[in-house]
């Protein structure tokens, strides 16, 4: 069964999908373990999972349960 490549986000895609925040902002939430979970390539580069991305924006949606 072939598995599925998952579609890895950069950082700064990850920061124009939230609106242009600024890279400083984004490890900071990083430093308080509220960004997306991470993964740190062997070249010390972040990447997000854009599925992990996706449940960390319905997570942080108004009125989210």
């Amino acid at each position: 069964m072939a598995r599925e490549r998952a579609e890895l986000l950069t950082v700064r895609q990850v920061l124009e999908e939230l609106g242009g925040i600024s890279r400083r902002t984004f490890y900071r939430w990083r430093e308080l373990r509220i960004a997306p979970r991470c993964i740190r390539l062997p070249n010390g580069e972040l990447r997000v999972r854009r599925d992990v991305f996706n449940v960390w924006l319905e997570d942080h949606a108004e009125g989210a349960a």
